[in-house]
């Protein structure tokens, strides 16, 4: 079986990889005991309004999935190893996982990443190198995802950082009963 199917499967059954660190060659099964969501009518901080109003740059899909990735990855601590990241360029070549990009002057200064099955989009990693730019890809993200008739945003974790947008955690069984009437649905991210 190859891990792009591996990997496919473990979503599918509300299951996620992560390894210790980006040298890890270790991959990881997690199966948390509560999944954070992300409601796709997210709260946004009157000053990210502000600055989304402001504009000043482009925001892109799917143009430098590698290169988002690689950001996710580059960082001091990350649960991305080469495994998973090499997994997920496959996925994406095959249609699987996609990036939200924030581009200013030409550079990818910010972005996301995710892997996306039926109505649901599972989060994975952010990065920012400008401020407020991948706060920005989130609320392009959600707006993307209801564009298209999405259910459920995963975050997979809480953190301080996605409670300001009204993120909220949910016991593992509702998710997997979420997960089971959703996988499936006939909706395409792109």
């Amino acid at each position: 079986m190859d891990i792009e199917k591996i990997f496919l499967d473990l979503y599918r059954n509300g299951k996620f990889p992560m390894a210790d660190d980006k040298d890890a060659g270790k991959t990881y099964i997690f199966d948390p005991p509560e999944r954070t969501l992300i409601p796709l009518n997210l709260h946004v901080p009157r000053s990210l309004q502000k600055t989304i109003k402001k504009g000043g740059y482009e925001i892109r899909f799917d143009t430098a999935f590698r290169d988002v990735i690689t950001a996710c990855r580059d960082r001091r601590d990350t649960w991305i190893n080469e495994t998973i990241l090499e997994a997920f360029v496959m996925l994406h070549d095959a249609g699987h996982t996609h990036s939200v990009e924030y581009w200013q002057n030409n550079e990818l200064k910010g972005g996301l990443y995710g892997l996306s099955m039926g109505a649901i989009f599972c989060g994975e990693s952010m990065f920012s190198l400008a401020p407020n730019a991948s706060k920005i890809c989130l609320v392009a993200l959600c707006n993307h995802l209801k564009q298209k008739n999405f259910k459920l945003l995963d975050a997979q974790f809480m953190n301080d950082h996605l409670k300001q947008f009204g993120a909220y955690t949910i016991p593992r069984e509702e998710y997997l009963g979420l997960l089971i009437q959703n996988r499936d649905a006939p909706i395409h991210f792109s």
